[in-house]
């Protein structure tokens, strides 16, 4: 759960590297509050009006940690363009996002792993 605080604490951080571990707990937190929202939307008749709230309110949290998982990789954060290419852009994003940081530090700071080990 840490993980999913610490990552709304870092608001709109766009600077610095973020590791794979803390990158996909995020999602898998995010993901399942977002199906919670809406099972909650869809159970009061309000919807989608709490879930486009809670998506809103993550947006922000979820590109910045997007684009620091990208640093650690060495890429720039405008790679999650790439995602805009149709039939391959979310695959190959998705390629980069799972890839292995760059162990040493680089161009974005120094190894997150490095930090925590």
């Amino acid at each position: 759960m840490h993980y999913y605080i610490d990552v709304l604490k870092k608001y709109v951080v766009f600077s610095g590297r973020a590791r794979r571990q803390e990158y996909w707990m995020f999602f898998l937190f995010n993901l399942a509050a977002l199906i919670i929202v809406a099972i909650l939307d869809s159970v009061i008749g309000t919807s989608p009006l709490l879930y486009a709230l809670y998506a809103l309110a993550t947006f922000l949290p979820n590109l910045g940690l997007t684009v620091r998982r990208l640093h650690d990789s060495g890429k720039s954060g405008w790679w999650i363009l790439v995602a805009l290419i149709p039939l391959v852009g979310g695959i190959w994003l998705l390629v980069l996002l799972a890839t292995e940081g760059q162990p040493n530090p680089n161009e974005y700071g120094p190894s997150p792993k490095a930090v925590h080990a």
